[in-house]
């Protein structure tokens, strides 16, 4: 048999493979049948040559597509000459990606790190200890606002604060000093803060959650009560940055600024894990040498690729991508009028295709998506997500929705 490539490669070897990874992996993941092997682009092919359309970009990871050939220059390049020196010394590349990303954001300072849940765990520990050395909150009683259905990791601390019960089953004893109230209410915020009260750390978009877009002005108005009330506000923006909504950060769109931004996924192009927490230097500058550290966080190797990724982002006008023809893609995936769908929701490419539960769960759906050459995931029981890398174009828009409208019964 040959690959899509000409190489000759071994007939079900995708079947093999997926029974070693059950075989000897722990099974916390319950993946489509599908073995990647190569990308390029929104384009992955499996280990035996089948071609499909990736539109799950690694929970938006691809925003700049799979190896895109600038951010895997910077990635070979580098490697050639530093990969890590660990923070007991500076690097040639930390100073100007932390700079970059500033002046992207348009923060003071940024703290990096490697992964999603790590900068969450760092927006936890920098908002705790600014409410204790500038608000004046007594020790140990510092409290943050989350919401329900939010997802911010899967640390201890992260998970028990989450109301998917799956997610703490098992795992408690859990942290203390997080209260949880219904996302996309406002008043319910201003209820739920008191003197102790130090942030709110909400999702712009609960991607995990469902793909849920709060009501408009949400934002903005939970941005006042923060100010009002003396309350960090805090983006969680690791799945929604990047352009991924259409624009910079999922904030813009309601002209808000948060007080911290916490980023991942795309900021390491899909190449490489870096996050970081983005903040003012009264905020970030609560910590000494010794309060918080990372082995990896900030090494040059991901360094360089982060420059890259933003430079890809900025060049290549992605997020004005997003903005453009995730409106076009949700309007013909509501053009579809299935029976089975109740709604389909998001912003930019972001989109969520809500199942309704009497025609069964998504992942049935998914499956006949694989088959017909497109790579989405379901979320929350019922909901298809479709987030392709922000390289798609139109004409491969069109691809997908054509098997789209296969799919769903009409």
């Amino acid at each position: 048999m040959e690959s899509a490539t000409g190489e000759r490669i071994e007939a079900n070897r995708s079947r093999r493979l997926i029974e070693l990874a059950e075989r000897f992996g722990a099974h916390n993941y319950h993946p489509l049948d599908v073995v990647i092997e190569r990308g390029e682009g929104i384009w992955v092919w499996d280990a035996d040559g089948r071609k499909y359309v990736d539109c799950l970009s690694a929970y938006s990871a691809l925003n700049q597509g799979h190896c895109h050939p600038a951010i895997i220059q910077a990635l070979v390049e580098q490697s050639r000459h530093l990969t890590l020196t660990s923070r007991a010394f500076h690097n040639a590349e930390m100073g100007p990606f932390l700079e970059e990303l500033c002046d992207y954001v348009g923060m003071e300072m940024a703290l990096p790190m490697n992964t999603g849940a790590e900068a969450v765990e760092t927006a936890i520990k920098t908002v705790r200890k600014w409410g204790y050395t500038y608000k004046g909150v007594p020790d140990d009683k510092a409290e943050i606002i989350v919401c329900e259905g939010n997802f911010h990791g899967r640390t201890t601390t992260i998970v028990g604060f989450s109301s998917d019960t799956q997610y703490q089953e098992g795992f408690g004893p859990f942290t203390p000093g997080f209260t949880i109230i219904p996302y996309g209410d406002a008043e319910a915020l201003r209820k739920a803060i008191t003197p102790h009260t130090v942030g709110f750390l909400v999702e712009p978009i609960q991607g995990e959650g469902g793909v849920m877009v709060p009501p408009a002005g949400y934002l903005r108005e939970t941005k006042q009560i923060c100010e009002t009330q003396r309350v960090l506000f805090v983006a969680d923006e690791i799945q929604t940055a990047f352009g991924r909504t259409g624009r910079r950060l999922c904030c813009d769109h309601e002209d808000v600024a948060p007080d911290v931004i916490i980023l991942g996924k795309a900021l390491g192009g899909g190449v490489y894990p870096v996050s970081a927490v983005c903040a003012s230097r009264e905020i970030l500058g609560v910590f000494r040498p010794g309060d918080h550290g990372s082995t990896f966080g900030g090494n040059p190797l991901a360094a360089a690729v982060a420059r890259a990724a933003l430079r890809v982002l900025r060049e290549e006008r992605l997020a004005e991508r997003a903005a453009e023809l995730g409106p076009y893609f949700m309007e013909q995936l509501r053009a579809i009028e299935s029976p089975v769908v109740e709604q389909v929701r998001g912003k930019g490419l972001l989109v969520g295709v809500v199942i309704k539960e009497e025609a069964g769960p998504a992942r049935p759906f998914c499956e006949a998506l694989r088959e017909e050459g497109i790579l989405a995931k379901e979320t929350h029981g019922q909901v298809i997500r479709f987030a392709p890398p922000l390289v798609i174009g139109r004409e491969e828009i069109d691809w997908i929705l054509a098997r789209v409208r296969k799919v769903l019964p009409q």
